[in-house]
C-alpha cells in the first residue's frame, strides 16, 4: 500500500497527515525529508495526524522517537492526533503516549498551540 504524506507548515508547526503504512520501507525516505523540514523551517511543534494510518511497525515508532529527540533539542514537542482504533493500542504499548501529547483531532492541537 505504501505511505502518502501531506506536509503542511504553519509558523513553527509542521503538520503531517499520514495515510497508509508507516513501516521500514516508507521511513527511509521520510526520516531525512522531515528532518530537513524541521531544520529549514525552524519547527518547534510536530503534529502527526494518524486518521488514515493503517499500519505502524517498530520502524515507524523509531521514526517518531527520532523526531522527538530532534525537537527536544530545540525545546519542541510532538502531538499525535486523530488516532484510529487500529493504531491506538500500538501508540500506548510502545510508550509513545508518554513522550508525545495526544489530542482528539488536529484542530484542537492547532488551537492549543497558536489559537488558530
Amino acid at each position: 500500500m505504501g505511505l502518502n504524506v501531506g506536509v503542511y507548515v504553519k509558523k513553527d508547526i509542521l503538520i503531517l497527515r499520514l495515510k497508509g503504512e508507516l513501516d521500514d520501507v516508507s521511513v527511509t525516505d521520510l526520516r531525512m525529508r522531515i528532518s530537513n523540514y524541521i531544520d529549514s523551517y525552524k519547527i518547534n511543534h510536530l503534529v502527526l495526524n494518524l486518521a488514515e494510518l493503517h499500519f505502524l511497525d517498530s520502524s515507524g515508532i523509531g521514526f517518531i522517537i527520532g523526531r522527538y529527540h530532534q525537537l527536544k533539542k530545540r525545546n519542541g514537542d510532538i502531538t499525535i492526533s486523530n488516532i484510529n482504533s487500529k493504531i491506538e493500542r500500538i501508540i500506548y504499548i510502545s510508550g509513545l503516549g508518554k513522550i508525545c501529547k495526544i489530542r482528539e483531532n488536529e484542530e484542537s492541537v492547532l488551537v492549543s498551540l497558536e489559537g488558530f
